[in-house]
């Protein structure tokens, strides 16, 4: 019984003692220093499509203020697969570069809609939440 209480009381502390010390998050870029570093130079600082070097792309890049369909959910999701380039795997003609590689780093569980929680990427989170709020309409 005593070495019960003696694990019991050994777990205990190292609980606590994680608590009481818990290891900083590193600083991580909001979505909006995010999307006006990767993003803005194609898709403008207001995301409308019309960043600097949108003419000089083979199509314009998508106005991501209308990402939204009127009375349903933000498509965060599809939209950070997109971003990923998950579903671009099959497009011959790329014009948006593939950004899995950009934005990486600490992971925060998503609910794709499947009921199960899928390690992504913090900044893409990050970034999908941004544009969620210039969406319009």
């Amino acid at each position: 019984m005593t070495r019960i209480i003696t694990a019991a009381a050994l777990s205990a502390a190292a609980v606590l003692g994680a608590c009481a010390n818990p290891e900083a998050e590193p600083d991580l870029p909001s979505g909006r220093a995010l999307f006006m570093e990767n993003c803005a130079s194609c898709h403008g600082a207001d995301g409308r499509g019309d960043g600097p070097m949108a003419r000089s792309l083979p199509r314009a890049p998508a106005d991501l203020t209308r990402l939204r369909v009127a009375g349903k959910p933000f498509p965060a999701v599809h939209v950070m697969s997109y971003i990923d380039g998950y579903f671009r795997q099959d497009d011959l003609d790329p014009v948006m570069p593939e950004f899995s590689r950009v934005f990486t780093g600490p992971t925060l569980h998503v609910d794709t809609g499947d009921g199960l929680l899928t390690p992504t990427p913090q900044p893409l989170v990050a970034l999908s939440e941004y544009l969620e709020t210039i969406q319009e309409g």
